[in-house]
């Protein structure tokens, strides 16, 4: 169900041009993101990325000289419908295992998406199989239609 990830955690001034700096470096060198998410603050913003090449994403982010973190994550492969997250976090409840964060890819529909979890307990989440709960398999996606507010007549 789940893979270990290494995610990096860059502190960002807020300035214009930081995150540029930060994307503009890693695309000269060809590292690709398999996640990103960038958050904000008064004085700063994090942005936590899990690239698809650890160390050549670490060469890049230590010659940019921001103050950054590195941390083990989880990845897992998520159906892009309705209830997949859901699945997921009952799971990881199910254990007694706390999610700190998550955060998904955005995926095509029909596709998969990526999610990532920072979690409590790591090894055991690890340990978790996948497989399709009862619930999901019962989700169905349900069409919302809005009565129009247009004139009559």
């Amino acid at each position: 169900m789940f893979e270990p990830a290494t995610q990096f955690s860059i502190f960002l001034t807020n300035k214009p041009a930081v995150l540029s700096q930060v994307c503009n470096a890693l695309a000269d060198k060809h590292v690709n993101l398999m996640a990103i998410t960038l958050m904000d603050s008064v004085e700063h913003g994090v942005v936590r990325l899990v690239p698809m090449n650890v160390e050549k994403c670490r060469v890049v982010l230590q010659g940019l000289d921001l103050p950054m973190t590195e941390t083990e994550v989880l990845k897992t492969v998520l159906p892009n419908k309705p209830g997949a997250l859901a699945d997921v976090c009952t799971r990881l409840n199910a254990e007694k295992i706390s999610i700190r964060y998550a955060y998904v890819t955005a995926g095509a529909s029909g596709g998969k998406t990526t999610g990532i979890f920072k979690v409590n307990d790591a090894n055991k989440a690890l340990k978790l199989k996948a497989s399709k709960s009862k619930k999901s398999a019962g989700r169905t996606e349900k069409k919302v239609t809005r009565k129009g507010r247009g004139r009559k007549g």
